[in-house]
């Protein structure tokens, strides 16, 4: 744990950090809708304000702006990362190579060219001028901000950014809490508070890639146990949810770890049942590639539980499909799936808006008690990214059929490689592929295994080096997809 004499040096070099030659200081704005349904009033700290649209612009600069000092800059990044970053790096004259699927790739071939051509390697979060830089956020904070916040969200990724700002927050205001957000599937930091030391994730998910790392800094983990009150996890869901709330309150679209503080603080609030306080958010960036939004707009509604998927059997025979119309209500229905699969029952694939999670329980009640019946797949990933884009696809043809969900990074040619590299050897007789604007491309396939070939099958799956998951008790598949009588 850091001493008290440490962390206060570190709130010396906030203090004097020079971030405002090419940082300016950013509004922390009022979220008006936001704060009359949470029944709390929340301010957003708007860094998506910043001119590279992103906190890190602190950071970078305090510990050397190379533009400004006209020395060579050289900036490493993921092959997935957005584009828009990109670009906008570009932009400022910086030259960018891309390496790897991830950061920890990233990291690595900075490191080398640093070695091999005499250049300095600038972390961007594990290094004490970075993490200062980041504390200014802090400090315009609690300016801005009387009386003081009950609590301050931040995003947390390598843990620059919430160090800095923790630090310099309970140096001053000891009794505001900082509650870090991290996504489930990136939650380096959580998991490392738990063990009492830093933990190495094997995966990441990158959709928020902001904060996709797979272990926290050696200098900011230490700064966080001593500083930060509590990690709260979010799900994708509920971060393309939190990008909806922001743009309602602000007109701004947020990348998914920009708005991930917000989902935070959403569901700390609803957790905990907090009424009547001032809580802030960090809006960490907004530079959000243009075609993930049809992703986000997709996830928004079921994120803030305003919409439920519900897969529905009804009896095959006339007037049994205007009966179940009926036996809704007047629901607001999103989306309506049906295709007649056999002469006994028919599934149907619903989607129906609602103000609040009760609501669906009561009309899987009420469906239920008139002979339907129904199964919620709002949580069901398979059913959100394939099944309602693909309902009506079971057939009486298909033998021994496994059934895999597949991830891969996505860039250009992507696809085709993952095409050759499952070869021939079995029979596909089930594809769904669609680019959701994410970094990571997702496939459901469909392969006919004759029993005893179920383990040289089982191998081919490890040996494509992809990541995977089979799924053929999956209750979305065995509804809609699966093999149907002969």
């Amino acid at each position: 744990m850091h001493t008290a004499t440490e962390l206060n040096a570190l709130v010396r070099d906030i203090l004097t950090s020079r971030v405002y030659e090419v940082a300016k200081e950013t509004p922390l704005d009022p979220a008006p809708r936001l704060s009359a349904r949470l029944g709390n009033t929340v301010l957003l700290k708007r860094e998506d304000l910043q001119p590279t649209f992103s906190f890190k612009v602190r950071g970078a600069y305090n510990r050397m702006a190379a533009s400004r000092l006209g020395v060579r800059a050289v900036i490493v990044m993921p092959r997935t990362t957005p584009e828009i970053k990109v670009d906008a790096v570009r932009a400022l004259g910086a030259e960018v190579s891309l390496v790897g699927d991830q950061y920890a790739e990233a990291q690595r071939h900075a490191e080398q060219l640093a070695r091999e051509h005499g250049l300095v390697f600038i972390h961007p979060f594990d290094d004490p001028f970075v993490i200062a830089g980041q504390g200014t956020i802090g400090v315009e904070l609690l300016r801005q901000c009387a009386p003081h916040p009950s609590a301050v969200f931040v995003p947390v990724g390598g843990g620059g950014l919430i160090a800095g700002i923790a630090a310099y927050v309970k140096a001053l205001v000891p009794e505001t809490r900082v509650v870090g957000v991290e996504p489930v599937d990136a939650d380096a930091m959580a998991q490392s508070i738990e063990r009492g030391e830093r933990v190495r994730l094997n995966e990441v998910g990158l959709f928020a890639d902001g904060v996709a790392v797979r272990q926290v800094g050696e200098r900011t983990f230490p700064i966080v146990r001593a500083t930060v009150d509590e990690i709260v996890r979010v799900t994708n869901d509920e971060i393309c949810a939190a990008i909806k709330d922001v743009f309602d309150d602000t007109r701004s679209v947020m990348e998914p770890a920009g708005a991930l503080a917000v989902a935070g603080l959403k569901s700390w609030v609803e957790r905990r049942g907090v009424c009547g306080e001032r809580l802030a958010a960090v809006l960490s960036g907004a530079n959000m590639n243009f075609d993930r939004l049809r992703f986000v707009a997709e996830r928004a509604e079921l994120g803030e539980g305003r919409e439920a998927l519900l897969a529905v059997t009804i009896p095959e025979r006339p007037g049994a499909f205007g009966a179940f119309c009926r036996a809704l209500g007047d629901g607001v229905i999103t989306e309506f799936n049906y295709r007649l699969t056999g002469r006994d029952a028919a599934q149907i694939f619903v989607g129906i808006s609602i103000r609040a999670r009760a609501d669906v329980e009561a009309l899987a009640r009420r469906l239920g008690d008139l002979g339907y019946e129904t199964a919620d797949l709002s949580g069901n990933e398979m059913a959100k990214l394939h099944v309602r884009h693909m309902v009506g696809g079971r057939t009486p043809h298909v033998a021994s059929e496994r059934v895999c969900r597949f991830e891969f990074p996505e860039r250009p040619g992507a696809l085709m490689q993952f095409l050759d590299a499952l070869g021939g050897r079995w029979n596909i007789s089930l594809f769904h592929y669609r680019n959701h604007g994410a970094d990571f491309g997702r496939v459901l396939a469909a392969f006919e295994v004759p029993d005893h070939d179920r383990t040289a099958f089982d191998a081919f799956l490890v040996a494509l080096g992809y990541r995977y998951q089979l799924d053929e008790h999956n209750d979305a598949y065995r509804r809609f997809l699966g093999p149907a009588a002969s």
